[in-house]
């Protein structure tokens, strides 16, 4: 080897050596606290060491202005409230075309519009009163996701009466909004949960991939929760819906907050829970809902045809035990060696 080519050679492995040696090793940064009447936790990996923390606070802050039905002047309680001075922002833009998009692919077992049986039957912000029959056919001639339309950043309504109720869909939409913020950060490797509905980007450092847990069925709203699944999650998004947390019962028997538009009736089947893996947590949360109004066998049926989508579903057996069904690719996720909490 000639002198020179010799200099070269150990004077690029000298750099690559040196520039090696000064690359930071990505720390974690863990965090936690409470929005939209629940919790939040994130985890991910920077190299910068950055706490988000005060950034993430007020994007969710932001987001309830917009969508949620809790705060009096947010966006969407103007809109429902029929104040024409109201104007649809982009956050209420996507959660209202997603919402549309899962209406329709699911054949109406979705539907924005139900908020008012939601309200009648006691799983909103204010009190039901436990609807009839004549009750229940009022309201029902309220809903139809066909009947509301975006137009010029303004929501069109058929009849000024109705209603819209994002609350089955926006808490998953707020977790991919914290990782789009995340990602314009430069950081990649990220697992986000907003009230359950969880998305995991990228791996840890020892390029693992991400663990979270499903849900067992509980006997009652205030059981302890266990674990009956864990899974392996990776550029995807998990969310859960289930009837065993929130629900009444009267005369023995209990009623599901999952409220069919076809009927405006609590569901009345033995799917327990469903959870979804999507490629955004907006979409696993809205097909989560949409198949607890399904039921097992027609939501297998849809997945055999939407291979973005895969669910894991537990029904009673009602004998006090459970049935789990799969879609066909579930089990490939399923992870047996790690522990849940990261």
């Amino acid at each position: 080897m000639k002198k020179s080519t010799l200099l070269l050679f150990l004077t690029i492995a000298a750099i690559v050596l040196n520039s090696s040696c000064n690359q930071k090793k990505s720390e974690k940064i863990a965090f936690g606290g409470e929005a939209q009447g629940t919790y939040y936790s994130i985890t991910y990996f920077d190299s910068l060491n950055r706490n988000f923390q005060p950034q993430i606070d007020s994007l969710l802050k932001a987001f309830d202005q917009s969508l949620s039905l809790w705060v009096e002047n947010s966006i969407i309680s103007r809109v429902n409230n029929n104040d024409t001075s109201a104007s649809i922002d982009p956050l209420f833009e996507v959660v209202f075309n997603t919402s549309q998009m899962i209406s329709e692919a699911s054949g109406g077992a979705f539907d924005i519009t139900v908020g008012p049986l939601v309200k009648a039957w006691g799983f909103s912000f204010k009190k039901g009163v436990n609807p009839d029959q004549n009750m229940i056919d009022s309201l029902h001639q309220l809903v139809g996701y066909h009947r509301v339309k975006l137009v010029n950043h303004k929501l069109i309504k058929d009849d000024p009466r109705i209603q819209v109720d994002f609350n089955a869909i926006a808490q998953g939409y707020s977790s991919d909004v914290i990782g789009d913020f995340l990602e314009s950060k430069g950081i990649t490797n990220y697992l986000v949960d907003v009230g359950g509905e969880i998305i995991g980007k990228g791996s840890k450092p020892d390029d693992k991939p991400w663990i979270v847990g499903i849900e067992k069925p509980a006997d009652s709203a205030t059981a302890e929760r266990v674990v009956t699944k864990k899974i392996k999650l990776k550029d995807q998004a998990v969310a859960t819906s289930g009837s065993y947390r929130k629900y009444f019962e009267k005369d023995g028997k209990r009623y599901s907050h999952t409220i069919d538009p076809a009927t405006g009736k609590p569901v009345d089947h033995h799917l327990l829970s469903v959870s979804v893996i999507a490629p955004s947590a907006i979409l696993a949360d809205g097909y989560a809902t949409a198949f607890m109004v399904m039921g097992t066998k027609k939501a297998l049926e849809f997945l055999d045809n939407h291979p973005e989508l895969q669910a894991f579903f537990i029904e009673s057996d009602n004998k006090g035990g459970y049935i789990e069904s799969y879609s066909k690719s579930f089990k490939t996720l399923i992870d047996s060696t790690t522990v849940v909490k990261e």
